[in-house]
């Protein structure tokens, strides 16, 4: 799997040529532009055309260039694959595959894929990012998470999950009947679980109001806690946010350099395990550590700031 930094994940409407334009020059790690939710009906076509010229006109720097098509249970779904890919499959790094219910539907995705880089000689191979959003989804997740090669990311989508599991919200504007602590947990723990197990990302879902950064953030706390690398983003305001919490800071750089030298020294001397600032560190929690290296290498850090 190619190795790729998705901290924020910044939706766009493929019909909004401004909204993509400002897309294409944000700090975004990951843009994908939306012919599917954020796109009417009437539009879906021109949509499509639009962002084909998006990403073969503007200039996406190092960002990771993706696209959400239409489900594969649409009249829609084909071509968004076909011609994008066919006009723009160059510029193309991942495709985002909503509402998927088994492992059949990003099987449909995988095997046209395979046809069209063979047709058209393409020189790097195009990636997928699932939604987990639906009941179907979430109950056969461990399936879907290792049912192709291409697949880099599951994303946990809690507004058509909420309808998919029939969720009331009209509690939620009156705090002495809200839900107990965090009402997506099961749900994104068990993506979390099943993305883990098969050496794939994990990207926590949307946070509906823009105009809450205090409730974004704590949505991404919780993510990252859990074993998230990144967050969408449904407004700019966001990317900012998502970058910070889901970055190592420079207190866990630093434990983490001198805990994974310490363990490295103690294999040097023939041990198994090192003390290092009264913790113990051996071959299980260095893994953790390691990873907080791995995740400051893809932002560009080697060292505390």
């Amino acid at each position: 799997m190619t190795v790729r930094l998705r901290r924020s994940e910044l939706a766009t409407p493929g019909s909004q040529e401004k909204m993509i334009t400002r897309a294409a020059e944000s700090d975004a790690d990951l843009v994908f532009l939306d012919l599917e939710d954020a796109v009417a009906p009437a539009q879906k076509e021109s949509a499509r055309s639009a962002v084909i010229d998006a990403l073969n006109g503007l200039d996406w720097g190092r960002k990771t260039r993706a696209v959400r098509i239409n489900d594969v249970g649409t009249t829609w779904a084909h071509d968004d694959i076909i011609d994008v890919v066919t006009r723009a499959g160059g510029k193309l790094d991942i495709i985002i595959v909503p509402k998927v219910k088994a492992p059949r539907d990003v099987w449909f995705v995988d095997t046209l894929l395979t046809q069209l880089e063979g047709k058209l000689r393409l020189d790097h191979r195009i990636g997928l990012e699932v939604l987990i959003e639906e009941t179907e989804a979430l109950a056969r997740v461990e399936e879907i998470a290792g049912c192709s090669p291409r697949l880099e990311a599951l994303i946990l989508g809690v507004g058509d999950l909420s309808a998919s599991q029939g969720i009331r919200t009209g509690h939620v504007s009156d705090p002495a009947l809200r839900y107990p602590g965090d009402i997506w947990h099961y749900a994104r723990s068990r993506m979390i679980v099943a993305a883990r197990a098969n050496g794939i990302d994990a990207i926590d879902g949307p946070y509906p109001n823009y105009r809450d950064p205090d409730g974004y953030r704590r949505d991404a706390t919780w993510g990252t806690t859990l074993g998230c690398v990144g967050k969408w983003c449904i407004h700019p305001s966001q990317i900012e946010i998502a970058n910070d919490v889901f970055a190592p800071t420079d207190k866990e750089i630093e434990t983490a350099q001198r805990m994974c030298d310490a363990y490295e020294a103690a294999q040097s001397g023939g041990a198994g395990a090192a003390g290092a600032s009264g913790v113990l560190v051996d071959a299980a929690s260095v893994r953790i550590f390691q990873g907080v290296l791995d995740r400051a290498r893809l932002t560009g850090r080697t060292e505390p700031a």
